[in-house]
Parts: C-alpha cells; sequence; structure tokens
C-alpha cells in the first residue's frame, strides 16, 4: 500500500506539479479502503520486477453502488512502463469486475496521460464525463471514462 502510494505522489508531484493535497487524498482513500476490504467486492494487484514494486491496481466494488465497480490507483513506475506491467494489471482488474459481475466499471483519470487512455480505450472504455479542477494544485482536466457493456 506504501509503494502505491508513493509511487502516485512522486510521479504526479515531479511531472503533473500536483502538491501534498494529492498525497493526502491517496493516503487517505487508499488506507480507507484498505480497511474496508471485502474480498468479494474488492480487488488489489501489484507487480514486481526483480522483486522491485513496478505498479498497482485496485477494483473498489464496495462503494459505488450495486452492481457498479471502480478502477483505482492505477499506476506503473516509469521504467517499467511499456513492458507489459500495466496492461497485465488492468486485464487482472477486469477480469475481477466479469468474474464478480459488475454490470458498471468506470474510473477517473485526467487528460494528458495518452498511453493510459490508449490502454482504456483499447479494453472498452469510453469518455463519460470531464471537469476542470485545480484541487491538487494545477488546473486539469478530469475525465471519467466508462466501460461500455
Amino acid at each position: 500500500m506504501g509503494e502505491t502510494v508513493r509511487l502516485h505522489a512522486d510521479y504526479y508531484g515531479r511531472r503533473w506539479g500536483f502538491d501534498h493535497r494529492f498525497e493526502a487524498q491517496v493516503s487517505g482513500e487508499l488506507a480507507a479502503f484498505m480497511a474496508g476490504f471485502d474480498a468479494a467486492r474488492d480487488g488489489f494487484w501489484w507487480a514486481e520486477i526483480n522483486g522491485a514494486f513496478a505498479g498497482a491496481v485496485a477494483v473498489d466494488g464496495s462503494r459505488s453502488g450495486p452492481g457498479r465497480a471502480r478502477l483505482r490507483w492505477f499506476i506503473v513506475r516509469e521504467d517499467a512502463q511499456g513492458c507489459g506491467v500495466g496492461g497485465a494489471l488492468f486485464a487482472e482488474s477486469l477480469a475481477f469486475c466479469r468474474g464478480r459481475g459488475f454490470g458498471s466499471v468506470y474510473l477517473w483519470t485526467f487528460a494528458g496521460l495518452g498511453a493510459a487512455r490508449k490502454l482504456y480505450e483499447r479494453n472498452g472504455f469510453v469518455l463519460a464525463e470531464e471537469a476542470v479542477g485545480d484541487g491538487w494544485g494545477p488546473e486539469i482536466t478530469e475525465q471519467r471514462f466508462e466501460l461500455e457493456p
């Protein structure tokens, strides 16, 4: 869990200028998710390369309403990007959602993460909503993607 928070804080702080509020939000929400983790509806996967943390993804199926799941905290270490780690983590999370019968799956991201967006769209997600915000420092266009049924 700590590696997931650290990687988010480092990557988004360095590459996008997100401030301490982002790390605090990721840390708090991930801690709450883990404290209430229900293996029947929630999932958390991480990948390692040569024993070192390389990335993670979670499925939050407990807090999004009946039949609905949210993919969260999807991240891959920069030097592991392009090696299939993200695709494998994403595939595992989607297989979990299908296996649990979630009729609706969504995720939040923001404009500018081109490789991630290509992965989402390749897996059937479509852009459903956009909103401009600056809650972590710089102004960004937040995006919600939904998996087409």
